[in-house]
């Protein structure tokens, strides 16, 4: 099918140049149609484009029209012909319109006219992720996911694990995809030359769009905006284009370059569509639609770091207001706004929000989340975000996030995304360590843990392995893995962890392990291990437990062979030899049957990268070694010698006979043979051609003719030959085989790819040298299309049939071969298919099973894929690998002690250790005989000393003579000073290190606690006493957050209190007013009239308050009862009328009364007054740490004052002891009472001394330190002997030996030396005592037995006394223990209610918000409407009042007139007549303009009455002439009061107007407020419900309660229930309210009973009163109107004649103008004496400058007398002294100072005097000289 707008097929066609985007040529079919119309492409329709139907318009120059709602591409031709005149045919793709995917999707290439089935291989299952690739996990459904692997897009249903696969359309791999906002579409992006951008509609996964032309190599990031009817791209290297497309239409709107380095992201705002943001290496840039001159344009604004360091941008978020949030390296994040950083985030004490860089930023649900390569998730506060600004000049703000969630300490989370699970919160993560999890970010009490739900190799696979007996794979990684797979089921099996990444893997043949359960592994460091593999089901062990694992792996044997990564593992095909390979040059053999014995290595002269050994084929068995720098070896097999390892000094094999292959590179030769060949072929067809050429020339022409054209024949000039090139670095061997005895083919990269090669090894040459051979190969094979794609691995099959070929761009070659072709000269069909990734998916590993149905392929993009390859037979359906059973007794084999230390010794390290330490050993012993005699030396010389002491004096040696050299002691002495300080040197950064650990350990152990635990036990019994280990303060107890104050209070206390306050403010407006007037009359008051103005103020307030008062005392009859009248009607209550004290009643019942429903029922309803929320319970739980804090803190007191008691009591015994001992030694011994033992202080008992040391501790702690590394360095050496880890060096003991010897001399030499000083003492004969010494020696008996019995009773009392202490203590502390458990408990319920409040907190504040939102709006608008009311009715009054003013005017017209006057009809016409008259102005030139205007506008106002009774008359007569026989006055009257009945009618048209808008206004008032109390009450709702699942939820919560068994009032059957679920805690006060409430309520009950009995009768009574006066009223009221009758004629108003008085309004407006004028004067005289001021102060200004400038005059002549006296004694000093003196520099110095201060003060004074000169123009008076006592010289 022909796809719309597909690409020109014609190379030559334009393409885009960076600059201006190509233009294609629009060609439509004859088909098209002929009106003009626009065309619509439908399926099933034959009219196909041929061709580009349109010119895509390219942004930077475009000027593309852009619509909202209907998006089109404008076209723009240059210069239009005649012929290009008609109507261009605009394209529209219809919506039904979808592309066909088989045409689309690539498929594999076969050569041509070849037989290779294009299903020769079939993708089955793709096993592996590329976790690293950006954006690489999307979510279609609920249950479906979408990520790239390589070519392909898979879509993994998450329940069943199906995978469905959408190839790429180009073959080059895709780029990134990304999924529609309604998950009704996804984009797949792909790689290549200028690549697409397919857009498949879900989940028909049909082709519904098709995108060309956005860049030229690849796609980096697409994104939809919100409503989805954009696309935003961006390209990758090299050309970054940006691109908003209307993908519907296929055409691109805009189009720029993004940025000249990577771009990692575009996204659109979703806030504002014509904003985006893209992000990457080092900048974010911020961009904006909008409309220039020339058209729509993309303008790019890029963000400024300032002093913040650049950063790779990876993750950002745009915030509603505009200002965007990014990431950055180093974990903090970034505000910008308006392009530049306005705050940088990170957490408290510095640190940064994420350890290592933020990959992703979301909004959700108004909480800011962050993703982090640390595997942590953490949300913070969206408005604390928002509302961020710098605080310092480091321009860091320190917030704490409000939640974190640690998914895995490996765990390295690249993106994530959000499940459409209702009711949950579930994500799906992207972890770039190789998974995807799932989490739960709902972090409540019932939150689950992060759960993988797939697990995947990370980074490049090494290596794979295929089992030869069953469909099982095992591979490996650098990400320290090694996992198992049942690739037959398509199911993982099992995964095993080291410390090291894997590098080689092999399987171990069935010759070795018959089961084929032996796997054996490479790492990098060096070990290899051998792994075995069994089904855990089959063992003993684990039979009745419920899960199982399908396979496990455990750990076989474990050596490590070499020091550097292994690369290849290989077992010879007698399985006798295995042969490994690694990166350090070395090949190692074991033997296989004795358990893997090393039998040596060999070195290679590169990095090992292939081991093969020679097939059954060949005659001998040969190791192929394969090394990367070009050299290739053939290793024979190696010589197993019987004899003890004990006497090997080293494992190297240096007899083995080695042959070598250097490959030098031979293709430009190939390449020189080849253009020979070609230039041979065309010579022969061009000589060819010549002779027919001439021969029918002769034919033609004669001979002549003949020779004349071989004349003309020039000889073509050949161009030279291509020359010989050896690349100067060795191509790499990337891999290679066997071909036959001592032949073998290589594949290499680089310079040499694009053939392989045939080699043979040259003869052995025992004397040849390796690096400067230089070997040929003998044969090549050329390889299509491998120039720049070498061949990095190959396989056969088992029937070598075919060879698999792994392609370094990913792809996979098949090349079907003959049988018994080792030239491979039938290497020509093959079938290539593109899988892994083209940019990085180097198949690493390729394989096949072990019979040929299956092939795997492993890559550096981290995907494995699994194909079915092509065979007559089919495969059957659920086959699925066996895995090897377990051996006999498989648990109880020891498993051997791994290898994880990576610098353990290597087999050949460990036994050149265990020379090195045998040589050590031998030396050590020659050095202990050497001390022996030097022993036997110096025991000779102490002799020899002795001797020389014995001497006499003259004779002896001095110590001098005994020394050789003097300075050898100075010399020893200075060396060891130095090495003392080179010592402490060395380990000063060893002290520096040790210190700020241990200021580390303190602030983080130490410093937190205020007092730590003192044991105190007691002296006679075994009873001690612990004090509290005691922490300073929570958080909790000093951290108070804002509680919401702000909660809306119910609706009587709201109406109460819009009553009061609206009372309130009247007052306090009225008062404000009143205190304003009372503030004007005082001042009035305080005025006295001074002059003639003031008087005549005086007299017409006089004039007017007489005026006044006599309207007023006419009316002041008849105000108090009106007074009386208004304030009984204002007094009497509405029908709807409540007594407030009743509501109040109401409200403390509801209140205090109590209501004890459950909180579990479903209608119990929250009071107002016990709703909690997250603040008021961290204030509560504050409460409970200080309470507990302080408690704990009183008893660590008494245990501490206890404690000084006992070392008091010590002292004491110890003090009485000593008296003791001194009075029993004047005892005899026979009546010494035993000395009491003293107390000892245990170390428990004082816990801070062991923070205190001295030397002697350090001492100690140092020789603790020696012993046990002497301990470790044995067991090092132990092991080292084994063949594993140990050091080289070891410590000899002789010294120590020798240490301890001069220390024991030493001791028994002073020692000997004491015991020689001991004085002997001489004795004396004892006298016999008189009785009188007897008698006195008795009685000194006496009192000492007396005091010894007194002493030991004080003793035991002291020792009594304190354990009774004790025990007292211990007792109360027992119970403070009990309440300190409880306290622990309930501290864990608060703290358990927290947490989960603060879950509820967030949308329970934004439901409070709304209710006080829409209850602030309600009472704004019951406020309008209440004023709009008291205005409307305020407006009726006034109108009343011009109606009774009109009234009273006709009355007193008619009053006028009088009775029986013939011209009284003709005077009411013209009183009552309608006259159109103009808007009256009073124009005055005062100050009061603007006042008195305002006043007279709302009073003339010429509008028509609408109860004027003149306008219905038609006759016509003239009112301006008075009638003969006419009274003037009356007519003139009659005028006058016309006058005032227009105004009257005018204002009442003004008020009736105004009166009506109000009542519209309040109308659409009240409507609004309808809507708004519907809302607030389903806020209140929402709110209430809210409150009640928050209630539940508290109510889930497990709160323990102790209870006595007293306590327990529910029995069953005179026993307690074992289950208490369904019973009730009650309080025994609670119980004993609601029992005397139910007496209260009785009696309360009979009350009100009695009281509306009462109220009845009182009611019945007044309405028979009320029936009684409205009689008397009625007669009033007809009295009243007959006296009206006889006296006037007519009922009249009274009070509408009051109202024709004076015109208050202009005789106060005359008094103020008075005022005005006279405050305008005292103004004015004001003004003057400032002015007066001002000039006296600039006269006495003129005057100090005057004297300024006398001065300055005076320093100037100073100054040249200094000058003169200064030269006048350099001159006489004379050439005494040749330089400058200091003395003369200093005052030169001072003297140059004060002449510059004084130069700046003369310029100052310039300037003043200046600006005095130019103010108003005055001229100052001249400068007269100084006087002389004025005058004085300045001291020098």
């Amino acid at each position: 099918m022909k796809e719309p707008d597909d690409p020109d097929p014609d190379p030559d066609r334009s393409k885009s140049d960076g600059k201006q985007s190509s233009k294609s040529e629009s060609r439509l079919d004859s088909k098209t149609l002929d009106d003009g119309t626009d065309e619509t492409i439908t399926e099933g329709e034959e009219s196909y484009l041929e061709d580009e139907a349109s010119d895509v318009e390219q942004l930077e120059g475009s000027s593309s029209s852009f619509q909202e709602d209907d998006l089109e591409t404008s076209h723009e031709t240059s210069a239009p012909t005649a012929e290009e005149a008609e109507e261009e045919v605009k394209k529209k793709i219809s919506e039904s319109f979808f592309y066909d995917y088989t045409e689309l999707a690539s498929i594999p290439s076969v050569t041509l006219d070849s037989s290779i089935p294009l299903d020769i291989l079939m993708l089955i299952h793709s096993f592996g992720y590329d976790c690293g690739k950006r954006a690489n996990l999307q979510l279609l459904d609920s249950s479906t996911v979408m990520y790239i692997a390589g070519n392909q897009l898979i879509l993994l249903d998450l329940k069943t694990k199906e995978q469905i696969y959408l190839r790429s359309s180009s073959g080059e791999g895709i780029g990134v995809i990304g999924v529609h906002p309604y998950k009704t579409h996804f984009t797949v992006a792909e790689k290549g030359s200028f690549p697409k951008i397919i857009i498949y509609e879900y989940p028909s996964l049909r082709p519904y769009r098709i995108l060309r032309d956005g860049t030229e190599r690849g796609y980096a990031y697409v994104d939809f905006n919100y409503r989805g009817n954009l696309l935003a791209s961006v390209g990758s290297n090299p050309d970054y284009t940006l691109t908003i497309w209307n993908w519907k239409e296929e055409q691109p709107i805009l189009r720029t370059k993004a940025f000249s380095q990577e771009v990692f992201k575009v996204t659109f705002n979703p806030e504002d569509e014509e904003q985006l943001t893209t992000s990457g290496t080092g900048h974010i840039k911020f961009w904006e639609m909008a409309f220039t001159f020339t058209g729509l344009k993309l303008q790019g604004s890029l963000g400024r770091f300032g002093k913040t360091a650049t950063t790779d941008i990876e993750g950002y978020m745009e915030l509603p207001d505009g200002k965007v949030l990014t990431g950055s390296e180093w974990g903090n994040m970034l505000l910008w706004e308006g392009g530049l950083i306005k705050v940088e985030l990170c957490r408290a004490s510095n640190k940064s929000c994420h350890n290592g860089p933020i990959n992703q930023i979301m909004l959700d649900e108004g909480e800011v989340i962050t993703v982090g390569s640390d595997g942590c998730i953490r949300i913070w506060d969206f408005e604390t975000i928002d509302t961020a600004d710098t605080v310092d000049e480091t321009g860091l703000l320190e917030i704490e996030p409000i939640n974190e969630l640690q998914v895995d300490k490996n765990a390295k989370l690249f993106s994530m995304i959000k499940m459409n699970e209702i009711g949950s919160n579930f994500w799906l993560a992207q972890d770039a360590s190789g998974a995807i999890w799932k989490l739960d970010l709902s972090f409540s009490n019932i939150t689950q843990d992060p759960e993988r739900l797939f697990s995947f190799h990370s980074g490049a696979i090494e290596a794979l392995a295929v089992s030869p007996l069953t469909y099982l794979m095992v591979t490996t990684a650098l990400d320290c893995s090694v996992r198992i797979y049942d690739f037959a089921s398509k199911t993982p099996l099992a995964q095993v962890k080291f410390k090291q990444g894997g590098t080689a893997l092999a399987w171990v043949p069935r010759l070795v392990s018959y089961t084929g359960a032996q796997i054996i592994v490479g790492f990098e460091d060096g070990v290899v291990r051998v792994l075995e593999l069994y089904d855990p089901k089959e063992l003993t062990i684990f039979v009745g437990r419920k899960k199982f694992l399908d396979a496990d792996l455990r750990l076989k044997q474990v050596f490590k062979p070499h020091t550097a990564p292994v690369t290849a593992l290989a077992y010879e095909r007698d399985g006798e030899i295995l042969a490994t390979g690694s990166v350090d040059h070395t090949v190692f053999f074991f033997e296989v049957e004795k358990n893997y014995k090393p039998i040596g290595y060999i070195n290679t002269p590169g990095p090992v990268c292939q081991l093969m050994w020679s097939t059954m084929s060949h005659p001998e068995s040969t190791l192929l070694i394969i090394c990367e720098n070009g050299y290739v070896l053939e290793a024979p097999f190696p010589t197993i010698k019987e004899e003890d390892d004990q006497n090997v000094v080293s494992y190297e094999i240096k007899d083995m006979c080695i042959k070598c292959f250097h490959f030098s590179s031979i293709k430009s030769k190939i390449l020189r043979s080849i253009e020979i060949e070609k230039r041979e072929k065309v010579k022969k067809l061009k000589e060819k051609e010549r002779e027919e050429r001439r021969r029918k020339l002769a034919e033609e022409m004669g001979e002549d003719r003949e020779k004349e054209f071989q004349e003309e024949e020039e000889v073509e000039e050949e161009k030279p030959l291509p020359g010989i090139f050896i690349p100067p670095t060795p191509s790499p061997i990337l891999c290679g085989f066997y071909s036959g005895p001592e032949k073998f083919w290589v594949s290499l990269g680089g310079y040499d790819s694009g053939f392989l090669y045939h080699c043979a090894f040259p003869p052995y040459d025992k004397s040849s040298d390796f690096k400067e051979q230089k070997d040929e190969p003998f044969g090549y094979c050329f390889l299509e299309d491998t120039e720049d794609n070498p061949i990095q691995t190959i396989t056969f099959s088992i029937n070598q049939m075919m060879m698999f070929c792994g392609m370094r761009n990913g792809a996979i070659r098949v090349y079907v071969l003959d049988q018994n072709d080792p030239s491979l000269t039938s290497l020509v069909d093959y079938w290539h298919f593109n899988m892994h990734d083209n940019n990085y998916g180097c198949i690493k590993c390729i394989s096949t099973s072990f019979d040929d149905r299956f092939l795997v392929t492993a890559g550096a993009d981290s995907n494995i894929f699994v194909f079915s390859i092509f065979s007559e037979f089919a495969l059957e359906k659920g086959i699925k690998a066996k895995v090897p059973s377990p051996k006999f007794e498989i648990e109880t084999e020891p498993i051997p002690e791994d290898i994880e230390d990576p610098k353990a010794y290597s087999i050949e390290n460990a036994r050149r250790k265990r020379e090195y330490d045998k040589l050590m050993k031998e030396v050590e012993e020659v050095k202990a005989g050497k001390r022996e005699q030097l022993k036997v030396l110096r025991n000779e010389f102490w002799k020899l000393l002795e001797m020389n002491k014995e001497l006499p004096t003259h004779m002896q040696f001095k110590q001098t003579d005994f020394e050789i050299d003097s300075k050898i002691r100075a010399e020893i002495g200075r060396k060891t000073v130095y090495k003392i300080q080179q010592v402490e040197k060395e380990l000063a950064g060893e002290k520096e290190k040790h210190e700020l650990g241990l200021m580390k350990l303190q602030n983080r152990f130490r410093d937190s606690l205020e007092s730590d635990t003192i044991v105190v036990r007691a002296i006679q019994s075994d009873h001690k006493i612990s004090s509290y280990r005691l922490v300073k303060l929570s958080k909790y107890s000093s951290f108070k957050r804002q509680s919401q104050s702000d909660r809306r209070a119910s609706k009587p206390d709201r109406s109460e209190k819009e009553g009061a306050g609206r009372s309130d403010s009247q007052k306090d407006i009225g008062g404000s007013i009143s205190i304003q007037e009372e503030s004007i009359i005082e001042k009035g008051k305080k005025f006295r009239p001074k002059t003639l103005s003031e008087i005549m103020v005086k007299n017409q307030i006089e004039k007017t308050r007489k005026l006044i008062l006599k309207q007023d005392r006419s009316q002041s009859s008849r105000e108090p009862p009106q007074k009386s009248w208004e304030n009984l009607y204002k007094s009497k209550p509405t029908d709807d009328f409540e007594d407030p004290k009743d509501l109040q009643a109401i409200k403390e019942a509801q209140v205090y009364m109590g209501d004890f429903n459950l909180k579990t029922a479903p209608d119990y309803k929250i009071p107002e007054h016990m709703r909690i929320n997250a603040a008021k319970k961290e204030e509560e739980l504050g409460y409970l740490d200080s309470l507990v804090h302080g408690k704990k803190k009183h008893m660590n007191k008494c245990i501490l004052s206890l404690r000084d008691l006992k070392v008091a009591v010590i002292e004491e015994i110890q003090c009485l002891v000593q008296e003791l001992k001194n009075i029993q030694s004047a005892l005899p011994i026979s009546k010494h009472t035993p000395l009491p033992q003293i107390p000892e202080i245990h170390p428990e008992e004082v816990p801070e001394k062991r923070f205190q040391y001295d030397e002697e501790t350090l001492l100690a702690f140092k020789q603790q330190q020696m012993k046990s590394k002497d301990k470790k360095s044995s067991q090092v050496e132990q092991a080292g002997s084994g063949g594993t880890a140990g050091g080289f060096l070891k410590l000899s003991s002789g010294k120590d030996g020798d240490l301890t010897t001069r220390d024991s001399l030493s001791r028994s030499s002073k020692a000997s030396a004491y015991n020689l000083d001991i004085p002997k003492f001489m004795e004396f004969e004892k006298a016999k005592p008189t009785e009188v010494e007897l008698e006195i020696m008795k009685r000194d008996e006496i009192k000492h037995l007396y005091m010894q019995q007194y002493l030991t009773n004080r003793i035991k009392e002291l020792i009594v006394t304190f354990d009774a202490e004790l025990r007292l203590l211990r007792h109360q502390k027992l119970k403070l223990d009990t309440q300190m458990k409880l306290s622990d408990l309930h501290h864990i319920t608060l703290f358990q209610e927290m947490l989960l409040l603060k879950n509820f907190e967030k949308q329970e504040n934004i439901l409070q918000e709304r209710v006080n939102s829409l209850d602030k709006e309600e009472q704004d608008m019951q406020w309008k409407i209440n004023e709009t009311l008291k205005e409307m009715e305020e407006k009726k009054n006034e109108i009343t009042k011009l109606q009774d003013q009109e009234k009273a005017l006709y009355a007193g017209f008619q009053a006028a007139i009088g009775e029986n006057n013939k011209f009284s009809n003709f005077l009411m016409k013209v009183l009552k007549k309608k006259i159109k008259r103009s808007k009256k102005k009073e124009v005055e030139g005062d100050a009061d303009e603007d006042e008195e205007s305002d006043e007279s506008s709302e009073e003339e106002s010429s509008l028509e009455s609408d109860e004027t009774e003149s306008g219905s008359e038609e006759e016509v007569f003239d009112d301006s002439v008075c009638p003969t026989n006419c009274n003037p006055a009356l007519f003139e009257l009659a005028l006058q009061l016309r006058e005032k009945r227009l105004d009257i009618e005018e204002a009442l048209v003004e008020e009736k107007k105004i009166v009506d808008n109000l009542k519209k206004e309040y109308d659409t008032l009240s409507k609004k407020v309808k809507v708004v109390a519907t809302n607030l009450n389903t806020a209140e709702e929402a709110l209430e419900a809210y409150q009640r699942e928050k209630q539940q939820r508290l109510n889930e919560l497990l709160v323990v309660i102790p209870l006595k068994l007293h306590q327990i009032e529910c029995v069953v059957l005179g026993e307690i229930p074992r289950d208490l679920s369904g019973t009730l805690v009650f309080s025994n006060h609670s119980l004993g309210r609601l029992q005397e409430r139910i007496v209260q309520l009785q009696e309360e009950n009979s009350k009100q009973q009695n009281l509306n009995k009462e109220y009845r009768e009182r009611r019945k009574m007044l309405i028979r009163e009320k029936r009684e006066m409205a009689k008397t009223i009625h007669k009033m009221e007809e009295t009243v109107n007959q006296l009206m009758i006889s006296k006037f004629g007519r009922v009249i108003d009274l009070e509408a004649l009051q109202t024709l008085s004076v015109n208050t309004t202009l005789e106060e407006l005359k008094i103020k103008k008075l005022r005005k004028e006279l405050s305008n004067a005292k103004e004015m005289k004001i003004w003057e004496k400032k002015i007066a001021q001002m000039r006296w102060e600039l006269m006495m200004k003129t005057k100090e400058h005057t004297k300024k400038l006398h001065q300055m005059n005076d320093l100037c002549i100073e100054k040249k007398n200094l000058d003169s006296q200064l030269n006048t004694l350099q001159n006489q000093q004379g050439n005494a002294f040749q330089g400058p003196r200091k003395a003369d520099t200093v005052a030169r110095e001072k003297v140059t100072e004060l002449i510059q201060v004084q130069a700046e003060r003369i310029l100052a004074l310039k300037e003043e005097i200046a600006l005095l000169r130019k103010k108003g123009g005055l001229i100052l008076p001249p400068i007269h000289p100084p006087q002389e006592n004025e005058m004085k010289p300045m001291d020098p």
